[in-house]
């Protein structure tokens, strides 16, 4: 969730009378809840690769968004689309080789427990349909999540996001844990994770909830963005399993190459998931979801419950989809997010001996966390973070944050990022971060 985000009764005075009249007819026809980010929103006009550009033609470094995974308009991706548009795009009732030649592939890259491939249009439709599936074959209710965790916007999810619906927000059946924090308090939250996990599905016992499953972020992206140590990650999973229920794997943002280590997240953990989510980018900006489940755990949901999605998987998207893939394999852009994550990595390290308010710097792949301090005072911070961000949007480079303090920088890069990306990078957050 970013800090800065505008309205037309907050948005700077810099903004032009084309982008004033903009955000006015914005808030008139789509409401309230549609903000937009920076202080000074961008008008986008056009992408390309790492690259966006707004209506006067300034280019901005695009640091953010990973649901341009592979690249904004990659052009394997466009013409995948609309060369599948100009053909059919239609009912997932029909038959089509299209959605089976793409599952098939989807499939190739996950364990071979995980057989059923399942298709929707969003993130959030994949961890709703997870969750469904979680509670019919476990019998249980009660679903295990990281106390700032963000799984998404159905009336399911939400409940299971206390990023955006806070704590009182979670149902009574579900249970919040301290999320693995690998830097505070000396990483005392990530080494006891196993435990709270166990702990929490004892308090379940307790109020007779029965466990249904846990819900785990790779990389804790709303939490703060953490990597923990594998063994208790394995661990908290078999506590899970033990009590009857089973282990979701959401790799809405951890998924499809940006750890570097291999397409998976969860794959970094050595844990074997029930269930595997995807969105964003799965579809390289076209709205696209999967879940992708243990076959045993979908027998008697699809006898008794059914599932159907009328666009999940529609042509389009499966043509969308093995475009990705494809592209993701072509281009090495695995091996691309390991090593020039690594080189990120070690520019954003070298910050911390220029500016003191760079208190850890948490990365893994094409996906960073640089935590910002002001000597405790943990409101300063986050008005600092988000100083930060906006600095570094005047100046050409787009990032945001997250964590439950707000003072965390995160950086999510498409994955095509280059090193003299990676330069650009920290050399603007190294003038953003010298203004104060």
């Amino acid at each position: 969730m970013p800090v800065s985000q505008s309205s037309p009764a907050n948005a700077s005075a810099g903004a032009s009378a084309q982008e004033r009249a903009l955000l006015e007819r914005r808030a008139r026809l789509l409401g309230p809840t549609y903000r937009a980010f920076y202080r000074n929103p961008i008008h986008l006009v056009r992408g390309s690769g790492v690259w966006l550009y707004d209506a006067q033609g300034r280019k901005f470094l695009d640091a953010y968004n990973n649901v341009a995974s592979i690249g904004h308009c990659h052009p394997r991706v466009v013409e995948a689309l609309s060369g599948q548009a100009a053909t059919l795009n239609t009912h997932t009732r029909y038959l089509s080789e299209i959605i089976l030649d793409y599952a098939e592939k989807l499939l190739g890259m996950l364990p071979a427990h995980l057989g059923h491939a399942m298709f929707t249009c969003t993130g959030s439709e994949a961890n709703d349909l997870a969750i469904r599936i979680a509670q019919h074959s476990s019998g249980g209710t009660g679903v295990i999540i990281t106390d700032f965790a963000y799984h998404g916007a159905t009336i399911a999810t939400a409940q299971l996001s206390p990023a955006a619906v806070g704590a009182k927000g979670v149902p009574a059946q579900h249970r919040t844990v301290a999320a693995p924090d690998t830097f505070r308090d000396h990483g005392r939250a990530a080494r006891d994770f196993a435990k709270n996990v166990a702990a929490a599905i004892e308090d379940m016992r307790a109020q007779d909830i029965r466990p249904a499953a846990l819900l785990l972020d790779s990389a804790f992206s709303s939490d703060g963005i953490f990597f923990p140590d594998a063994a208790v990650m394995r661990e908290a999973a078999d506590h899970v399993r033990r009590a009857g229920g089973i282990v979701i794997a959401d790799e809405v943002q951890s998924g499809f190459g940006r750890l570097g280590q291999g397409m998976w997240g969860f794959a970094n953990y050595g844990i074997e998931p029930d269930i595997v989510t995807m969105g964003k980018p799965i579809g390289d900006g076209h709205p696209m979801g999967a879940v992708i489940v243990r076959p045993r755990l979908v027998a008697s949901f699809g006898s008794n419950t059914g599932y159907f999605n009328t666009f999940g998987g529609n042509p389009v998207a499966a043509a969308v989809g093995i475009a990705v893939l494809d592209v993701i394999e072509g281009e090495g852009l695995i091996e691309n997010a390991r090593n020039v994550g690594a080189y990120t990595g070690e520019l954003l390290r070298a910050l911390r001996s220029r500016h003191g308010m760079v208190a850890d710097v948490r990365h893994n792949g094409l996906y960073f966390g640089v935590e910002l301090t002001a000597e405790g005072n943990e409101p300063l911070a986050a008005t600092k973070t988000a100083a930060v961000v906006e600095a570094m949007r005047e100046d050409g480079v787009l990032i945001s944050s997250c964590g439950p303090r707000g003072n965390v920088l995160k950086i999510r890069p498409p994955l095509p990022f280059a090193r003299h990306n990676a330069e650009q990078l920290t050399e603007t957050l190294d003038r953003a971060l010298s203004q104060w």
